[in-house]
């Protein structure tokens, strides 16, 4: 276990207690894609991820320039949205990042607060407080931008007894595969340009009152051939946490270049969607087509025991299980947990998902860089673009 790892989950709620509370995030109400094709892309995530079809909006239901498909798994909500015109600002969106992230959305108790209080620090509005109704109620909208072309928007609904929002209306489908045990997002991680990373964590801690509770530098973040730097940021509460990585000098082109080189910008680079069971989840969307990175080494899971340490006690997981799927581990002071990478999910390399599940650990797998970052160099070979 790294020294900054000890040292963080030591005084992991000393530093929380740093965080300012003028801005009570409650958690993430829905994270929402700018697509190419909203429908086929919501038959994927469908198909492959197990999300179930939950809300629309489109021609039928008054929307004139754009359509959601609003798909649901456990506490996560993604909405994928399309311009139904050449001239919508959602297309050129599209034309230059490709698919991706444009709406990360927090649940909040006052929108209208929320904003007055971010654009009075230094926050670019994006959407000034707005009332939308209907006859469930309203919800209150607000939102700003943060790094690249990324907006956070906050969701008030205390007033609203509605399926989504106003607009939407319940989407009703013969097709809902089952789900494979998704449960929450866990965190998304942000990628932003050479020296740009300290700004936006200065942006964070004064614009969101977030705080940055666990770093790494490219002496940790490295292989034989790229490096990158990251922080963590996270709220008061701890519900929402948004690592951002910049890249580091090295002798070939980092996955964080990459990502910028395609997406065109910063931007959300990953979402990792927490589960209670990853070996069933795992199974279940290798079963339906989901693609993941490669497994590390054998000498990677003969090492285990070592890494875990006193944890090695309370993992009920085999090894052998975990090695055949490709699933990483790893620990700090308060447990253990299992992640794994998917390839990224669209024809860009640039956003791609984290499976975790978290035995008790708070640390985000500082002991598998080494490892996650030679399979992601794999492929970067593969596609040449290292």
């Amino acid at each position: 276990m790294s020294k900054e790892i000890k040292n963080v989950e030591y005084g992991l709620e000393k530093i929380f207690e740093g965080a300012q509370d003028f801005l009570p995030l409650l958690g993430t109400d829905y994270v929402e894609f700018y697509v190419g094709n909203a429908k086929q892309s919501a038959h994927f995530y469908k198909t492959a991820f197990g999300f179930q079809s939950y809300a629309y909006a489109g021609l039928e239901t008054g929307m004139k320039d754009r359509v959601s498909y609003v798909l649901k798994e456990d506490k996560i909500k993604l909405v994928l949205t399309t311009a139904l015109k050449s001239d919508s600002p959602i297309g050129e969106h599209v034309k230059k990042h490709g698919d991706g992230v444009k709406v990360v959305a927090l649940w909040v108790e006052d929108a209208t607060k929320a904003w007055e209080e971010t654009t009075k620090r230094g926050a670019k509005s994006f959407m000034e407080p707005t009332i939308e109704e209907d006859e469930n109620g309203q919800v209150v909208r607000s939102g700003i931008y943060t790094y690249g072309e990324t907006v956070h928007v906050f969701v008030e609904r205390k007033n609203y007894d509605g399926l989504f929002l106003p607009g939407f209306q319940k989407w009703e489908s013969d097709y809902n595969p089952t789900p494979v045990g998704l449960k929450f997002i866990d965190h998304m991680v942000g990628n932003v340009g050479w020296g740009e990373m300290n700004t936006w964590v200065k942006w964070y801690e004064d614009v969101m009152g977030f705080v940055n509770f666990l770093s790494f530098d490219d002496k940790q973040i490295h292989t034989e051939y790229s490096a990158l730097m990251s922080k963590v940021m996270s709220n008061g509460n701890g519900r929402i946490k948004f690592p951002i990585n910049e890249p580091a000098e090295g002798k070939k082109r980092s996955q964080i270049e990459e990502y910028l080189d395609f997406y065109e910008s910063p931007g959300v680079q990953h979402i990792a969607v927490a589960t209670d069971d990853i070996i069933e989840t795992v199974k279940q969307l290798r079963a339906r087509g989901v693609e993941f990175l490669s497994a590390p080494p054998k000498a990677y899971y003969e090492a285990i025991p070592a890494r875990l340490g006193e944890h090695m006690s309370m993992m009920h997981e085999d090894i052998a299980e975990l090695e055949k799927l490709a699933i990483l581990v790893d620990a700090d002071e308060e447990g253990y947990l299992l992640q794994i990478f998917t390839k990224p999910v669209e024809d860009r390399p640039t956003l791609f998902f984290e499976i975790i599940q978290r035995m008790g650990a708070k640390g985000f797998g500082a002991g598998n860089f080494k490892a996650l970052f030679e399979s992601i160099e794999r492929e970067q070979a593969k596609r040449g673009t290292l």
